[in-house]
């Protein structure tokens, strides 16, 4: 039995889809079709391979600052275009990112807006969605909106610079814990040897309380995202690509775990639905 409820989160992503259609960080949009027994939703083809897989491929081992600023940016165009089209993603994470080809120079390409959802201003959700590692205090709290979306770049910028996760624990609940009371630790190497501007950014977008911290549309204009610097050239520490290296083994197994039933309905959306085009 197919449940309305799932029917209309089918026919909100392709709205989403169309509402965001030829940005240029967005997988693009082409059509969706249906027949008797399925929906098929055509989308642009992205060969280009998965964030943090393509920084681990890097063949020269050469990884910077700007290379990391350069990603973060794309990331923050999307939380701004989709926030100035009323929407918020609610699951902006590593592996949602695509780059569209194998090319050095390939755009990245924000995917999967399966728990992305239209919000009034003022309004708030208050259910609690997306991946542990990324997820917010306020959606913990049952009131969040668009400052969620930054607080997970927030995180995954971290994880960019340091190779590791900012709040960890070995449990969901031990995440959710570390999320709503300690801070992230920028003591620990190789966090010395990275910019004062690349702290502050991340300091300023993870930030507890959604109204002091920075909009998307803010850390645009930080000087470390516009303007980076003679330290964003320096090759970061060997050790974040070690580190990154264990995050990406160890999570592939861990989130799958921690989200198997949203994946579990990611896969009947693909292909039970139909009759609402």
């Amino acid at each position: 039995m197919i449940l309305p409820v799932a029917v209309e989160d089918v026919k909100r992503e392709v709205k989403i889809l169309q509402a965001l259609k030829g940005h240029e960080n967005v997988v693009n949009f082409h059509n969706a079709y249906e027949d008797d027994s399925y929906v098929y939703i055509v989308m642009e083809l992205c060969e280009g391979g998965e964030l943090l897989d393509r920084i681990l491929a890097k063949k020269d081992s050469r990884y910077t600052e700007k290379d990391a600023a350069i990603v973060v940016r794309q990331m923050l165009k999307v939380a701004a275009e989709c926030h100035l089209h009323g929407l918020v993603h609610r699951d902006m994470k590593p592996e949602n990112f695509l780059f569209k080809s194998t090319e050095e120079n390939s755009p990245l390409k924000a995917t999967d807006f399966g728990l992305s959802d239209f919000i009034e201003p003022g309004k708030k959700f208050h259910d609690i969605v997306g991946s542990a590692y990324y997820v917010a205090p306020e959606v913990l709290k049952r009131k969040s909106g668009p400052e969620s979306d930054v607080w997970s770049i927030g995180v995954i910028t971290y994880i960019l610079l340091c190779g590791r996760r900012p709040f960890w624990d070995r449990t969901e609940d031990g995440i959710f814990r570390e999320v709503l009371r300690n801070k992230p630790d920028f003591r620990r190497k190789p966090w010395p040897s990275i910019s004062n501007s690349a702290k502050d950014f991340v300091k300023k977008l993870l930030v507890k309380d959604p109204h002091v911290r920075l909009t998307a549309a803010q850390a645009l204009s930080h000087p470390w995202v516009r303007e980076g610097g003679n330290a964003l050239e320096i090759p970061l520490d060997i050790s974040v690509l070690s580190n990154m290296r264990q995050f990406v083994k160890y999570s592939r197994l861990k989130q799958f775990a921690l989200r198997v039933n949203y994946y579990a309905d990611g896969v009947i959306f693909c292909f039970i639905f139909k009759n609402f085009l």
